[in-house]
């Protein structure tokens, strides 16, 4: 990648793709082809084509995905299979037939087994049964996995997967019905403080283990792949450390200074029991996370909600 080169990133405003572009700009370029969703919907194979021929990027970052928690999964499962299946078929096909020089497809570690061995190595992919809460997504994810290695075997694409850890970060969704565990967490301690609740209620039993990394470590991992990583199937990005959910909620309860009690609602579905990625492939390679969780959890709650104050 040379910084005058012209790179689409799919999904630039999300969480994930705002993170890539900043990490993009601090490396000097600047050539950068972007879309809303509300002037180009990626689920348009016709529209996604005139686009593609039109700008003709020399590199893809595809983070564009429909995402959300256990509830949005659980409930949107049509759509999450649907719309996710659409949006990265249409943007691999296109860049490959359009001379794309590289394409990096950003998948998720729900693509593993639930009873998978921990830590999750890439090579369990296709081993067992998924989650069932959100098995709609983690199809389509290992679907488009499996679409960019075919390219890769059949047209020689340089077409990689990279399979990030729960993230966390600037522009994340901190909508309590549709939200991953760590932002819902955040946005519940900080209402509660606000608002003078005695308790703050946890889905769960608290025992479910996470990992968690900080979407500027990611976009770091990712750049740092784009320019020197080219193999098949999957490769994990995280810190290859987790803690309990119960565990989060006190570190999150610590950083916001909330003063009142943790329930934990034991008929609410935990998911899956751990997920821990190996990351000794990417480790070898010479890259590893710099942003410790309470550092960044700091400074997400911050920006987030303390500059609004």
């Amino acid at each position: 990648m040379q910084p005058n080169d012209k790179i689409y990133i799919a999904g630039h405003r999300g969480m994930v793709g705002s993170a890539i572009v900043r990490r993009l700009q601090k490396a000097g370029f600047t050539n950068f082809v972007t879309r809303t969703s509300d002037t180009l919907d990626l689920r348009d194979q016709a529209a996604v084509a005139a686009f593609f021929r039109e700008e003709k990027p020399d590199y893809v970052f595809l983070a564009a995905a429909k995402v959300g928690g256990i509830v949005a999964n659980n409930t949107y499962r049509a759509e999450f299979l649907y719309d996710n299946l659409m949006i990265q078929n249409n943007v691999i096909h296109h860049a490959h037939l359009n001379g794309v020089k590289k394409l990096m497809f950003l998948g998720s570690s729900c693509i593993y087994p639930k009873l998978a061995p921990q830590p999750l190595k890439e090579e369990y992919l296709l081993t067992g049964l998924l989650e069932p809460t959100n098995e709609p997504y983690a199809i389509a994810k290992i679907a488009g996995i499996k679409l960019c290695d075919a390219y890769r075997s059949q047209y020689g694409s340089q077409f990689i997967s990279v399979m990030p850890t729960n993230l966390y970060g600037p522009n994340d969704n901190y909508d309590l019905q549709n939200s991953h565990v760590l932002p819902a967490l955040l946005r519940k301690f900080h209402d509660a403080k606000a608002n003078g609740q005695e308790e703050v209620v946890i889905w769960g039993t608290g025992s479910p283990l996470r990992e968690f990394l900080h979407a500027d470590d990611m976009a770091d991992a990712c750049f740092f792949l784009m320019q020197g990583y080219n193999e098949p199937g999957p490769i994990n990005i995280g810190v290859g450390e987790d803690l309990s959910i119960a565990d989060l909620a006190r570190l999150v309860q610590k950083i916001v200074g909330y003063e009142g009690k943790l329930v934990f609602d034991t008929t609410k579905p935990d998911g899956t029991p751990r997920k821990l990625m190996d990351v000794s492939r990417l480790h070898s390679l010479g890259w590893k996370a710099a942003i410790s969780l309470e550092q960044g959890i700091r400074q997400v709650y911050e920006d987030k909600f303390l500059q609004k104050a």
